[in-house]
């Protein structure tokens, strides 16, 4: 304590000189602080772009090869079974899952409309928890209830695009639609409850985010066969505990479809995490698996070319820490010269070298310290405007802030150590001599 009371007072002898001797601190410190917070908004900021904001939810379906087996234009798979609702528990005591809803669909569908009025989006067969866990919330009428499901009933509930596309202008609970010659009634008409947008910077981006399709039709999932005539094998949405466990639930799944619900006699085959994985094989020498929509995956992927770029701009201004570290030592050596006398007196009383060495190394630790600290209240404030005038999306990381003092009083250690043991070995009497 004795030692940072007398740094404090060397500092406030010597403002001006101890205010430019930290100032490479404070300008590396305050550099790498606003590109860390701007590299971890940014990434924060993908990741949302392309997954949504909190909805932690990932689609797996069936792949034939390499591409999903659509069953708008194929038959339904032979050797695929439909899941069964006590595979359910299993799938959500699996890792990272947290719910699971299975759905069977036609992304683009026909024969869809309400008197003159058309339809071509997507017709949806739904369980009881699919709608919410897709996040939809009731506007108008009712949900699907229990006697929906357990009677078949030709009831459906249509998102706001669907309706403003069958029944412009009117009210469309209560109103009939006709799918494929079969007559439903309209129950509800639902909406998404999240107001996630995404960042639109350019027209890229407009035609990546922005939401073309033409609406969605949602039947009870049990009514599902009633139109299309058969059992089909379907999709399940998985909602994983977090973001971050968006992959391992995805895959998790898939991996245990692939297992269960494919009768196969195939082989291994590898994946591309390099694991190997089993498909079945089918006629033609094609073979069927359940792969996940990794959307967290193409996020990284984006975060990764963003992080090798801005890491190229930490090792830059890391220089200016190096600058600022020799600062520290030139302004070091100047006041072992300056107190030479004061030294001798202290050696010729008695003090030890390594009091001597500690005392001048916790000087230049405080100072390069206290450069680190407003070098962090600066990065700070710098990473807040440049999010407030450029819309740039920053997020202050509370590690970066503690490394950077950590590492800002190891520069002090450092460079302080040549001046410290120069000072520790002078000879007493010689340093008495000495104006």
């Amino acid at each position: 304590m004795e030692n940072i009371r007398l740094a404090f007072q060397g500092i406030w002898g010597h403002k001006m000189r101890s205010f430019l001797t930290m100032l490479g601190i404070i300008i590396g410190i305050a550099s790498i602080i606003t590109i860390v917070s701007t590299i971890k908004g940014t990434n924060e900021q993908i990741k949302q772009n392309l997954i949504g904001s909190g909805s932690n939810v990932v689609t797996v379906q069936l792949y034939q090869d390499s591409y999903t087996y659509d069953l708008s234009y194929n038959p339904p798979p032979e050797g695929v079974k439909v899941i069964e609702e006590s595979t359910r528990e299993v799938l959500e005591g699996l890792d990272g899952v947290e719910q699971v809803s299975f759905f069977t669909k036609r992304e683009w569908s026909e024969n869809v409309s309400a008197g003159s009025n058309s339809f071509s989006g997507g017709v949806f067969g739904v369980d009881r928890v699919y709608l919410e866990l897709m996040d939809y919330q009731i506007t108008y009428g009712r949900t699907f209830g229990d006697a929906d499901f357990e009677n078949c009933r030709k009831v459906v509930i249509l998102d706001k695009t669907a309706a403003a596309t069958l029944f412009p202008g009117v009210y469309p609970v209560g109103k009939t639609i006709e799918i494929k010659s079969e007559a439903f009634t309209v129950v509800g008409v639902v909406d998404k409850g999240a107001s996630f947008a995404p960042t639109i910077n350019s027209m890229e981006d407009y035609y990546m985010y922005a939401d073309t399709s033409g609406g969605s039709i949602f039947m009870p999932g049990p009514t599902w066969p009633v139109v299309y005539r058969f059992d089909e094998p379907q999709a399940v949405v998985v909602r994983a505990n977090s973001t971050d466990d968006m992959t391992r639930a995805g895959k998790s799944v898939a991996d245990y479809l692939t297992a269960n619900q494919i009768s196969s006699n195939g082989s291994k085959v590898a994946a591309e995490d390099g694991e190997e994985t089993e498909e079945a094989e089918v006629s033609g020498g094609s073979s069927f698996s359940y792969r996940s929509e990794d959307l967290l995956e193409q996020a990284q992927q984006l975060q990764e070319m963003s992080n090798s770029t801005n890491q190229q701009l930490i090792w830059i201004a890391s220089i200016s820490l190096l600058v600022g570290g020799i600062g520290v030592m030139n302004i070091m050596l100047v006041s072992v010269t300056e107190r030479t006398s004061e030294i001798g007196l202290k050696k010729a009383l008695g003090a030890r070298k390594h009091r001597i060495r500690i005392q001048f190394l916790t000087e230049a630790a405080v100072l390069t310290s206290l450069g680190g600290i407003v070098g962090v209240v600066l990065g700070i404030l710098l990473a807040e405007l440049i999010s407030r005038t450029n819309g740039i999306p920053v997020a202050i990381s509370a590690t970066a802030i503690l490394i950077s003092v950590i590492f800002s009083t190891v520069i002090g250690v450092v460079f302080g150590l040549l001046p410290a043991v120069k000072a520790a070995n002078l000879n007493p009497i010689e340093a008495l001599r000495r104006d």
